[in-house]
């Protein structure tokens, strides 16, 4: 299907939403359909930007319900970061996340099996490990470059 959701995909999907009572109605199955094309992470604003070729009439309003209704049934993740804004993930395997400090790009960090981590994890009180969620922060390529130019020009000073 190009770059859409693959058939075998979307009749799952459409399966999981009908158990919930709603459809998979074009605008969720184009949103979908970006965050998993994307590896940028988007916030709402950023989905509503990207779909509203495909969706012209679609509203910031109900690209946040859609994110709320995908989030809630697993077929996207909502990304912890320490922007203002919540960010999206159609990337559903298991994988990390890093958020630069300056500008607050994020992007995937492939991890070493996490279930060792979970097994070995020591819990203080009465939990069930159920996941485990890995995020880094540092500077990406362009705020690392950006902040050196700006310790090298002050040191020649």
């Amino acid at each position: 299907t190009g770059g859409g959701i693959a058939m075998v995909a979307a009749e799952r999907i459409a399966r999981d939403l009908r158990g919930q009572g709603l459809r998979l109605k074009r605008q969720r199955r184009v949103m979908l359909d970006a965050l998993r094309g994307t590896k940028a992470h988007p916030d709402a604003y950023a989905l509503w930007s990207e779909v509203k070729s495909a969706l012209p009439r679609v509203s910031l309003a109900t690209v946040y319900r859609t994110l709320g209704v995908l989030t809630r049934l697993g077929l996207v993740r909502e990304v912890e970061s320490s922007g203002p804004f919540a960010r999206f993930d159609g990337r559903l395997d298991p994988h990390g996340h890093i958020t630069c400090t300056d500008c607050g790009r994020v992007a995937d960090v492939e991890l070493p099996d996490v279930s060792e981590i979970s097994a070995a994890a020591v819990v203080d009180g009465p939990f069930k490990v159920t996941g485990c969620r890995v995020e880094l922060t540092g500077l990406c390529a362009s705020c690392a470059g950006r902040s050196k130019r700006k310790n090298g020009s002050r040191r020649q000073a």
